[in-house]
């Protein structure tokens, strides 16, 4: 039997209605759970349906809502962590998933900005315009499409510059102790350095430096091309994490925009310190002194995020403290730091406390790309001055008890000659800025007149 023409056009239009309504996407389902545990600042809820990343509301006494990160889970359990203070919460209070996950923002209204690790205004400059929300984690980029490092960038410090040249979309850690001039230094980088737009992280440092850094290192002309996220050491572990994060997706925004971008970040110690906090109260087992393995995990996650972008991209050059605690350059994190960065400049209590500043190891630090932004002649000239230095460093017992003879080692006799003229060298006042192609040209000076000024030294 032939179907009629109106039971035919009935099923067609059957038919599409089924594949409208299964190409509408059904709704999440929000479930709400319950506070059932609190220890430190770990929060465990039962009931609560919600993907790793959501953010929950937990209703307070005070009548308001707590916000959250969901972090783990186990079995019916939901671990989560708060973005702020926890004054307020109750056992079996409501906890309700909002669906949403923590973004960033981007944009040329963030420039001259202070921000925390919210997104939310510090400063008394009134709400933020013209930005869009960005995403908080972004997609990895394909390795193969990242432009190579061959330009090299003028930080206005000489020894740097010359000896260990750093290249525009390099990653690098400045590795120091408490109280060796880390934050001078990188304060004098902020502001010699020639950036489009510098965006500065201040994870987990004091509070005060927040107006410290603003005011009297980048100053009202260096804040007009720049961005701030602080996250102070009082702030939430969750919230210093997503400090770093932030600071690094408003440079990924200006990078993809084609702007040269300088991302300072002091320091990625805290930032791992914060992960180690929220790992070990889900129950991670420490590993390495006390580290999580998550925490290096972590780590090259944040990192990879810097560098150059693609074709017609811009770059971040991206400078990350790392605090070694105790000196020791063993520890943990600085060793995965070490491991994953583009290169090191090292910091040295023993020259700092001789009032030799910038207090740069020359010994200890090394710049990866330098081969490959730099020609020939500075790189055999930087040989030559490292190799005279480190022969000094290493005689220098020898010599300071009186034990050296000038005659019985031709390459000593050169490096204790040579010696006053590279201390010199080395040595930079804070309001001092030296330019690269000087740099370069200062090198070639002391290396090609070294052999006159020696023999200066020995008259």
């Amino acid at each position: 039997m032939q179907m009629s023409e109106n039971n035919r056009s009935v099923l067609w239009s059957q038919r599409i209605a089924d594949k409208k309504l299964r190409a509408v996407k059904p709704l999440p389902l929000i479930v709400e759970g319950k506070l059932k545990r609190m220890v430190g600042l770990t929060i465990e809820a039962i009931g609560c349906r919600a993907a790793i990343g959501d953010r929950c509301l937990i209703e307070s006494t005070s009548g308001g809502n707590i916000e959250a990160e969901v972090v783990g889970f186990s079995e019916d359990r939901t671990y989560l962590m708060p973005t702020g203070y926890v004054h307020g919460m109750v056992p079996n209070a409501p906890v309700i998933p909002t669906g949403k996950t923590y973004e960033a923002i981007g944009g040329y209204g963030l420039l001259g900005r202070v921000l925390n690790g919210a997104g939310k205004p510090l400063d008394d400059k009134g709400p933020l315009h013209n930005i869009i929300n960005i995403p908080l984690v972004p997609k990895t980029i394909n390795p193969l499409s990242r432009q190579r490092i061959n330009k090299p960038l003028d930080v206005g410090i000489g020894a740097i510059n010359s000896l260990l040249t750093i290249g525009r979309g390099q990653r690098l850690g400045l590795f120091a102790g408490s109280g060796v001039g880390k934050s001078v230094l990188l304060g004098m980088m902020t502001r010699y350095t020639d950036a489009d737009v510098t965006v500065v992280g201040l994870i987990g440092e004091r509070g005060r430096e927040v107006k410290e850094f603003t005011e009297s290192i980048l100053g009202n002309e260096g804040m007009s091309q720049a961005v701030v996220v602080a996250t102070p050491a009082d702030d939430p572990p969750l919230m210093r994490m997503h400090g770093a994060m932030l600071a690094t997706s408003i440079a990924e925004y200006f990078r993809d925009q084609g702007k040269n971008v300088l991302l300072l970040m002091d320091s990625l110690t805290r930032f791992a310190q914060a992960q180690r906090e929220i790992a070990l109260a889900i129950g991670e087992p420490p590993v390495t002194k006390g580290y999580p393995p998550s925490v290096f995990a972590k780590i090259p996650q944040l990192v990879e995020r810097a560098g150059n972008g693609g074709k017609n991209g811009g770059s971040i050059t991206a400078l990350y403290t790392v605090l070694t605690e105790g000196d020791d350059q063993q520890d943990p994190v600085a060793d995965a730091a070490r491991a994953i960065l583009d290169g090191h400049i090292v910091l040295s209590r023993s020259l700092a406390e001789a009032g030799h500043y910038p207090a740069i190891d020359i010994e200890a630090s090394i710049s990866r790309v330098m081969n490959e932004v730099t020609s020939e002649s500075v790189q055999l000239q930087a040989r030559r001055f490292k190799k005279l230095y480190s022969t000094y460093q290493s005689n220098r017992d020898l010599i300071s008890v009186g034990a050296y003879r000038q005659g019985n080692n031709a390459e000593l006799d050169e490096a204790v000659s040579y010696h006053p003229e590279l201390v010199k060298f080395l040595q930079q006042g804070v309001n001092e800025k030296r330019m690269i192609d000087d740099s370069h040209n200062d090198l070639e000076k002391l290396i090609n007149n070294g052999q006159m000024l020696a023999q200066q030294v020995t008259q």
